[in-house]
């Protein structure tokens, strides 16, 4: 099996903040460092500015040269974006100069086309994308669907293989990605053994969806923010959109429209929101067995627990623990704070 050629670009006008720093050193640790016992084909990996060969672009006190420019990307197997300034994704502003057809005649060319987090934009910019199912940074997924309707947005996933065009959510999710990468260009022996060098599974269970903050943004209605905050504390009770209504002096048809123009979402879907946080919670913070977390925040047995994980985070309530569990509650009287371990007076 050959690993082929990798361009990384660099879309450097305005300098490289911290996390897409971060990115750019995705593909170069796993990409640009050969690993003889693990294969003896190797990627031949190449830095391609859009400033040209020579130029770069310093922050942090960080300097980047490098000795390509777009032209690099001619002739390259794979190519990666690994982001755009953030003008681009946020003001619509234009991709650098000669980005989205240098992009395009390295597909033309035949080269596999990979981004990682804001990269899509470059991606969906240049029309490869249409068509077909692709993913970002949950934080800019909805701004990507808005902006090319002809992309099939999923939000959910860590990333998508769409054979030759390949998109991942942000930040560590790139390395998901490019772990995939080798392991359908070196098998998976290699990948994995790569992955446990670098101390990172080799493959994650789940998506995106459960690192996407379900709560709601808090609203400044006075008429729902009580009953709002009254919800919250007693989700470990049954709840019904008639009890929250009479609580707000509503009738339910006035509450349910009241409610989805300030959230955006319905009161039921809200009310499963704010348990599956609470159960979320639990699941980081304590180590209470999954059934109790399931009546301690309203969601039932653990059967529905796990049921209404699975849908919504993407993983089941025993993987999302294993990933974010920190320590348990203390045992003894807290000396600040709710006691999460107990129902809500």
């Amino acid at each position: 099996m050959s690993a082929g050629s990798v361009a990384v670009v660099v879309a450097d006008e305005i300098g490289i903040p911290s996390w897409d720093l971060y990115e750019l050193s995705i593909p170069f640790t796993v990409f640009g460092k050969p690993q003889p016992d693990l294969s003896d084909h190797w990627y031949d990996m190449r830095l391609c500015a859009t400033k040209g060969p020579g130029q770069g672009a310093a922050e942090f006190g960080v300097s980047l040269r490098t000795p390509y420019g777009l032209e690099g990307l001619t002739g390259a197997d794979t190519v990666v974006v690994t982001s755009v300034p953030d003008a681009c994704v946020e003001e619509g502003a234009p991709l650098p100069d000669g980005l989205a057809d240098a992009l395009r005649a390295a597909h033309a060319e035949g080269a596999r086309m990979v981004s990682l987090c804001t990269g899509a934009f470059a991606l969906a910019e240049a029309g490869l994308l249409d068509g077909r199912r692709a993913t970002a940074h949950w934080m800019h997924t909805a701004q990507l669907a808005a902006r090319h309707p002809d992309v099939t947005v999923d939000d959910s996933v860590l990333y998508v293989d769409d054979g030759d065009v390949l998109t991942s959510a942000g930040l560590t999710a790139g390395l998901d990605l490019c772990l995939h990468l080798v392991r359908r260009d070196l098998g998976a022996h290699v990948a994995n053994q790569l992955a446990r060098r670098m101390v990172v599974p080799a493959h994650r269970p789940g998506g995106q969806a459960q690192f996407i903050d379900l709560s709601v943004p808090e609203t400044d209605d006075g008429g729902l923010g009580p009953v709002l905050e009254w919800a919250r504390a007693h989700l470990d009770r049954p709840l019904t959109v008639d009890d929250l209504a009479r609580r707000a002096s509503m009738s339910p048809r006035t509450f349910y429209r009241r409610l989805h123009a300030a959230t955006g979402t319905t009161p039921l879907q809200w009310l499963l929101n704010q348990r599956l946080v609470r159960a979320q919670s639990l699941l980081e913070t304590t180590d209470l067995p999954v059934e109790r977390v399931g009546e301690l925040s309203g969601l039932g047995t653990a059967n529905n627990l796990r049921h209404h994980f699975l849908k919504q985070v993407g993983v089941s309530p025993a993987d999302y623990r294993r990933s974010f569990f920190t320590h348990p509650a203390p045992t003894g009287p807290a000396p600040t704070g709710p006691d999460l371990t107990r129902p809500a007076a």
